[in-house]
C-alpha cells in the first residue's frame, strides 16, 4: 500500500467547512445558537518528527536461478539444499565426451590455419637463406617478379676454401686442423690455412695414382675471390694438382611468390644474418592470398572459441556466493537445455520495497534509518536503511507512487518471503513553532483572534465573529501537530475545532440547516 504521513484531511476539511458556514449563520440569528465552539491556544515550540510507514515482502540481497544450455548426464552434483557455496564453486559436471572430440578437431584445424597464415604472411618477406653479405641484387623496387625467380645472391667470403688432391699415403697422416701453406700463383702469395676436411675415400688418377681429397680453409684478407687458383703444402707434402678457391657459403635468393618488389631492405654489400629480410613483395594477388589465409585463421579461431565455450557449459559453476535453496537434479539424472538446475540466494542481507505517495516522496532520501518489524519475529525490531529512491513512479487514478528500497543487514529470525512493516523517520526538528493539525485549513490558512499580532496580515475572507484568517507557510507534520515556518508568532491565539469533535459537530450543523439541535 502507498506510504502516507498521518493525514489530517477529515479534521481540516471539517474545520474549513465550519468556517465557511459560520459567517452565513451569524447574520441570521443569535450567536449563542450558531457556530461551533473553538478551542484556543498559542503556537508553541516543540520537537516534531515525521514518519512514513508501510509494508512489503522481504527479498534476498541477490538470487540466481542456475540453468543449463546443454543436454547430458549429470556426472556430479556434490551439494545439498541449505549448503553455502562460494562464487565459481563447481555445482554440476555433465558428460562432455562428445564436445571433447569436437574440441580436438577444432584444435587441429586451428593449428593448420595458423601455419598457413604464417606461411602466407612470410611470402611478403624475402629472407637471407644464411649469414653473409648481399653479393648482388637482380631487381629494383617496383619490379614485377615471378615465383622462383632469382632476386639476389648472398655469400660468405670471410673464409675461403679449396679442395685439393694429395697422395693417399701422404693424406693418411694428415688431420683436421693441421696447418697448411696455400700458394696463390696469380699473386705469388703464400697464406697460412688449415685442414677443414679429409675425404674418407680414395680416387684413382688418370695415371693410376691413388689420391685423397683434402679441403683446406683460410681466412680471407679481402683480396681473395671465388675461382682464384690455389695449391697447398701440408707437412712438406704437396698437392697433386691445384684447385679453385670457393666461398664458405653462397646461395641464390628466390622469390617465394609472384608479386611486386615493394622495398629493398638490404642493398648490395650489406651484411645479413640468417632469415634477415632482404626485400619485400606486394601486389593484389599476394595481398589476396594473405587475406584468404587470415580469414581462414579467424574462422578457425572462432570455431575453437565456440568449442571451448561449449565445453565450459558442461561444468556448471555458482554465479554468486550464497545458500542453495532449491536443487532440482542429482548425480545420474539427465538434463535438457534450458532446465533449472538449482536456485541460490545471497542472504548476506535482506531488502524490501515500499511504495511512497507522491506527496511524501520529497521527504525520503538515501541513508535515512528505517525501523522494521515482522509478525514472524514479534519481539524484534530491526534497523534498516534507505538504499534507493526510484524516480520511476507508477500512476493509479490520480495518485502516483514511487518505489523505495530498504536494506536490512541484521536479519536473524527473518527469511525471504516474509511480510514486514517499516517506518521511516523522514524528518525531525527539535524546536519547531507548531499548532495542532486541525488548526490549519486547506490553502494553508489559520484562524486567529482579531487581537493577535499576526491579524495585521488578515485575508479578506469572511471569518467567524472575533476571528480573522491569516496565511501561513507550513513545514513537516507529526500525528498531532504541524510546523509553522512563517505567518504566526508565539503571541498569536489560534482557534480550531479539535479533530475528535470537528467532523460530528459540522455534520450536525449541516443536517439542521445551519442550526444546532
Amino acid at each position: 500500500m502507498a506510504l502516507k504521513g498521518k493525514k489530517k484531511w477529515i479534521a481540516i476539511g471539517a474545520a474549513a467547512l465550519a468556517l465557511l458556514i459560520v459567517p452565513r449563520l451569524a447574520r441570521g440569528g443569535s450567536s449563542k445558537n450558531i457556530g461551533p465552539v473553538y478551542t484556543q491556544e498559542h503556537p508553541e515550540e516543540r520537537e516534531l518528527t515525521k514518519y512514513l510507514s508501510g509494508s512489503g515482502m522481504l527479498k534476498p540481497a541477490n538470487s540466481y536461478t542456475v540453468t543449463t544450455l546443454i543436454e547430458g548426464d549429470v556426472l556430479s552434483a556434490d551439494f545439498e539444499e541449505g549448503d553455502m557455496v562460494e562464487k565459481d564453486d563447481v555445482l554440476y559436471t555433465i558428460d562432455s565426451s562428445d564436445i571433447s572430440n569436437s574440441l580436438e578437431r577444432a584444435g587441429l584445424t586451428l593449428s593448420q590455419a595458423q601455419r598457413n597464415y604464417s606461411n602466407a604472411a612470410d611470402l611478403r618477406n624475402v629472407k637471407a637463406p644464411g649469414a653473409g653479405t648481399v653479393y648482388s641484387i637482380a631487381v629494383s623496387a617496383g619490379d614485377s617478379v615471378s615465383a622462383g625467380q632469382v632476386l639476389a645472391v648472398v655469400r660468405d667470403s670471410s673464409v675461403m676454401s679449396v679442395k685439393l688432391p694429395f697422395q693417399a699415403d701422404d693424406a693418411a697422416d694428415f688431420y683436421v686442423g693441421q696447418s697448411a701453406d696455400v700458394s696463390l700463383p696469380t699473386s705469388f702469395t703464400v697464406l697460412t690455412g688449415r685442414i677443414a676436411e679429409i675425404s674418407g675415400s680414395d680416387n684413382i688418377g688418370s695415371g693410376g695414382g691413388v689420391f685423397r681429397n683434402v679441403t683446406i680453409e683460410l681466412d680471407n684478407p679481402r683480396a681473395l675471390t671465388p675461382g682464384q687458383p690455389a695449391s697447398a703444402t701440408v707437412a712438406g707434402k704437396s698437392c697433386a694438382q691445384s684447385g679453385l678457391l670457393e666461398c664458405r657459403y653462397q646461395a641464390n635468393v628466390y622469390a617465394p611468390a609472384s608479386g611486386e618488389v615493394t622495398a629493398i631492405k638490404a642493398p648490395e654489400g650489406s651484411a645479413v644474418s640468417k632469415d634477415q629480410v632482404i626485400l619485400t613483395l606486394g601486389g593484389k594477388a599476394l595481398d589476396d592470398q594473405v587475406k584468404a589465409a587470415s580469414d581462414n585463421l579467424r574462422s578457425a579461431q572462432l570455431t575453437m572459441g565456440s568449442a571451448r565455450d561449449q565445453l565450459d557449459n558442461y561444468t556448471v559453476k555458482s554465479p554468486i556466493k550464497g545458500t542453495i535453496v532449491d536443487k532440482q537434479y542429482k548425480k545420474g539424472d539427465t538434463v535438457s537445455a534450458g532446465k533449472i538446475l538449482c536456485t541460490i540466494y545471497d542472504l548476506s542481507y535482506l531488502e524490501m520495497t515500499l511504495s511512497v505517495d507522491e506527496l511524501d516522496i520529497r521527504f525520503v532520501e538515501v541513508g535515512q534509518p528505517v525501523s522494521v518489524t515482522a509478525d514472524a519475529a514479534p519481539d524484534a525490531v530491526y534497523t534498516g536503511i534507505v538504499t534507493k529512491v526510484s524516480v520511476a513512479g507508477t500512476s493509479s487514478g490520480n495518485t502516483t507512487i514511487y518505489p523505495v528500497t530498504v536494506r536490512i543487514e541484521e536479519t536473524e529470525g527473518l527469511l525471504p518471503g516474509m511480510n514486514a512493516d517499516a517506518e521511516i523517520t523522514v524528518a525531525t526538528i527539535e524546536s519547531a513553532l507548531s499548532v495542532p493539525n486541525a488548526a490549519v485549513s486547506r490553502g494553508n490558512v489559520v484562524l486567529v483572534t482579531k487581537d493577535s499580532p499576526s491579524a495585521v496580515n488578515a485575508l479578506t475572507t469572511e471569518a467567524p465573529e472575533g476571528y480573522v484568517f491569516v496565511p501561513v507557510v507550513t513545514g513537516i507534520s507529526s500525528d498531532t501537530h504541524v510546523q509553522i515556518i512563517s505567518g504566526l508568532t508565539a503571541e498569536d491565539t489560534v482557534g480550531y475545532i479539535p479533530e475528535s469533535t470537528a467532523s460530528d459537530d459540522l455534520f450536525t450543523i449541516m443536517m439542521n440547516g445551519g442550526r444546532r439541535s
